[in-house]
């Protein structure tokens, strides 16, 4: 049987090439290049454009005052694994399994984004954090990698030409070794040895050169070659730019603890590791400029999920700007992440807007900008295009988001939000008006709460069905 993401990728192509050939030209004159980046447990309130005093993030900084910052943007989950999968699919990860982090992978009849660019003519590269499959079957790798084969779904069989990919975390410095337990979450590993992750390539083979210091800094040694290299050939590109910065375990070196001498050690690693991943954006965005293609490049910036741990304590220094709730809550602490959206020549930059958005909207939005908004193929999509937010015409998102996350539910809408634990009565949060759920008024809105209930049970019931190869048949 043909596979179906390829049946799929074949109908998408069909498709556009119905439109008559002037519109099908200037679609291909006005493809923009795509970088998505994204850090891993940056918190909302952990950088400078969303009024965090401390932390410097200047390239993050200026990039908000170029284009356009989501003050409501979410990840699709509050830990990592949904929400990159959710930026690939424009589906919820729960319609292909990808219920939790180390727990599903890629499957192969989903059709991801960079599989459809390829289509187009773009060169696509992934650099960084990928966890959404191992990325070998012959070697003990990570959190999985070597297990067994069911477990294999690297990114170089989900549309992506050039890799340099780990499965999972490594240390914000030094990826490849062990740093003291201060840093976090280093398992039984003793300081000095392997780490345990390493970096591959689109040929399945482990890369050893160039790994030493800051992380952010190895990985954009990687980007950068690689835009260069597609502006060389004139080709578009897709670049997906995931940062292990700052998840455990977050460490750097002295030059960026010394940003914040007089703070704690513990903030002095976790500030310092965001501001050497923000230099690293800095240096991305000035080869842009070099490259005289910064302004038909789209770029997005946002987190996988809230900040690590219960409480700001040791290495778990992220802010979630007063929001409730942390990493794998889904309070508005666990998935309200930054976002920012940059393309000068399509966007009026010094914006910012309420409209609430969702790691889901990558790909919808994209099928929009390259004229394919109504061809996506015939089977559920959460996420919608984004571009009347970008261009200014509306504050009102047309359809809400849907959330789960193990025993937790929500449903986002413009003002309400309704949450679900699972034996405990719901809850309901005016967001506007009480943006850090606060207040429970579900007894003060019944028919708002059972509205909200029967489309949440909907949402739920069609991920199942999805889950269960519904889609795929």
């Amino acid at each position: 049987m043909v596979n179906m993401k390829w049946t799929l990728l074949l109908f998408c192509l069909a498709c556009h090439s119905t439109n008559d050939s002037s519109s099908a030209s200037n679609a291909d004159n006005d493809r923009p290049n795509i970088i998505f980046m994204m850090a891993d447990d940056l918190g909302w309130g952990d950088v400078g454009f969303n009024g965090n005093a401390w932390v410097k993030t200047p390239a993050l900084d200026q990039m908000a005052r170029e284009g356009i910052v989501f003050s409501r943007f979410y990840a699709a989950a509050p830990v990592c694994s949904p929400t990159r999968g959710s930026c690939l699919t424009g589906r919820h990860p729960f319609r292909y399994g990808v219920f939790f982090a180390n727990r599903g992978k890629m499957e192969p009849e989903e059709l991801t984004m960079a599989e459809y660019l390829q289509g187009k003519g773009y060169r696509t590269g992934h650099f960084g954090k990928w966890h959404l499959g191992t990325l070998t079957n012959d070697e003990n790798d990570a959190n999985r990698g070597g297990r067994d084969s069911a477990h294999y779904a690297p990114p170089w069989e989900n549309g992506f030409d050039i890799c340099f990919s780990t499965e999972s975390k490594v240390p914000t410095w030094n990826p490849m070794i062990t740093p003291d337990a201060d840093a976090g979450d280093v398992g039984k590993n003793k300081p000095g040895t392997p780490f345990g992750t390493f970096y591959w390539n689109e040929k399945g083979k482990k890369i050893n050169d160039n790994l030493e210091g800051d992380d952010s800094r190895v990985i954009m040694d990687r980007v950068i070659p690689f835009i260069e290299d597609q502006v060389s050939n004139e080709a578009p590109f897709f670049a997906v730019v995931w940062f292990h910065t700052p998840h455990l375990p977050v460490l750097t070196g002295e030059k960026y603890r010394n940003l914040y001498k007089g703070q704690s050690t513990d903030l002095q690693h976790y500030y310092g590791a965001i501001s050497a991943m923000d230099e690293q954006i800095c240096r991305l965005n000035a080869r842009l400029k070099e490259l005289n293609i910064d302004k038909n490049t789209l770029v997005f910036f946002t987190s996988d999920n809230g900040p690590e741990g219960k409480t700001r304590a040791n290495r778990t220094q992220g802010s979630t700007g007063g929001f409730r709730g942390r990493k794998r809550s889904l309070y508005e602490g666990g998935i309200r992440v930054p976002g920012i959206a940059v393309w000068p020549a399509k966007i009026k930059g010094g914006r910012q807007t309420d409209y609430p958005a969702v790691t889901s909207d990558y790909f919808p939005t994209v099928l929009d900008i390259l004229g394919e908004r109504n061809q996506f193929p015939v089977r559920p999509i959460d996420g919608i295009s984004l571009m009347e937010a970008l261009n200014g015409d509306t504050q009102v998102r047309p359809v809400p988001i849907g959330f789960q996350s193990e025993e937790q539910k929500a449903w986002i809408d413009n003002q309400y939000k309704l949450f679900v634990r699972n034996g405990q009565p719901p809850e309901l949060y005016d967001l506007l008006n009480d943006p850090f759920e606060t207040k429970d008024i579900s007894g003060e809105h019944p028919d708002q709460l059972k509205k909200m209930e029967k489309l949440i049970s909907d949402f739920v019931n069609s991920c199942t069905a999805s889950e269960r190869g519904a889609d795929y048949n």
